[in-house]
């Protein structure tokens, strides 16, 4: 549904940031229609006019997981790793009205600039906070969130801190005992990042599912696919339909199939510790 408030309008441009240059495009003919690009990649798509219309297909297959949890409609306390134009917290807090979110974002004038064009919800329903994904993860309390998040991206790479089995067992933590995890993981043919992080995600969650466009899936394009994760079981059949209405062929992976894709890969784990960080008697 649409805010009630109508959002200032924003103005195509480029700005430098803390992390590079930052562009603000139109996206087709839609007045309202977005797109962030950060150093070059399309980073967010957000509509001024309706929060609850995501242009990017990983966010609308992230939405579809929110949409699915009981009871449909209730607030939800969600912490979203990599902030960009907050389109998936604005659908959030237009779907969920009370909900409490945390957006956090690497650089300080992103987040500023994000403020000025769109129409966020203000804090306590939803607090931009400024630092790195991991640390501040870290700091969130045990068994406090609905949903963790992640969308990280030094361009249109992952970086290695926030896809380990370390990082992932503290998104554990944080999440309810029926909460969920959602991973943005870019990809293309072998898939070799996608099997691993879907490894490494199965070695924390008892129950891990993928949703992904089908021609990723048969190797045939580079794309987003989202792993979906919790230490309850997910709904699968509904997501299964949820995908068989995807406006691109989509497919919900999950049991053997899953078990077959990821054959061979190995979970990520930190770095270890250097030799002179090594405790004496190591």
């Amino acid at each position: 549904m649409p805010r009630d408030r109508q959002p200032r309008r924003p103005e195509p441009g480029t700005w430098s940031t803390a992390s590079g240059v930052v562009e603000l495009a139109r996206s087709g003919s839609d007045e309202d229609a977005w797109t962030v690009f950060v150093n070059g990649v399309a980073s967010s798509s957000v509509h001024t006019g309706d929060p609850t219309v995501l242009e990017f297909e990983y966010l609308r297959w992230m939405a579809d997981v929110l949409d699915e949890r009981d009871p449909a409609g209730a607030p939800l306390d969600v912490v979203h790793l990599g902030a960009a134009g907050c389109a998936l917290a604005r659908y959030v807090d237009a779907t969920r009205p009370g909900s409490r979110q945390i957006a956090v974002e690497v650089d300080e004038d992103l987040a500023r600039l994000v403020r000025e064009w769109f129409d966020l919800p203000r804090s306590p329903a939803l607090r931009l906070q400024v630092g790195d994904a991991r640390e501040r993860l870290a700091t969130r309390r045990d068994a406090s969130a609905d949903s963790v998040v992640r969308d990280v991206f030094a361009k249109d790479v992952t970086p290695r801190h926030v896809r380990t089995t370390e990082f992932v067992r503290d998104a554990a933590r944080v999440l309810r005992s029926d909460g969920t995890y959602l991973a943005n993981v870019a990809d293309r043919p072998p898939l070799a990042k996608l099997r691993r992080e879907i490894a490494t995600t199965a070695g924390v969650f008892e129950h891990v599912g993928l949703l992904a466009e089908t021609g990723l899936l048969r190797g045939r394009r580079y794309a987003n696919a989202v792993v979906v994760a919790s230490p309850a079981p997910l709904p699968a059949d509904r997501l299964v339909r949820r995908a068989a209405r995807a406006p691109v062929p989509t497919r919900w992976v999950d049991g053997d199939a899953l078990v077959d894709l990821v054959a061979g890969a190995r979970p990520e784990h930190d770095p270890a510790p250097a030799d002179d960080e090594a405790p004496a008697g190591a």
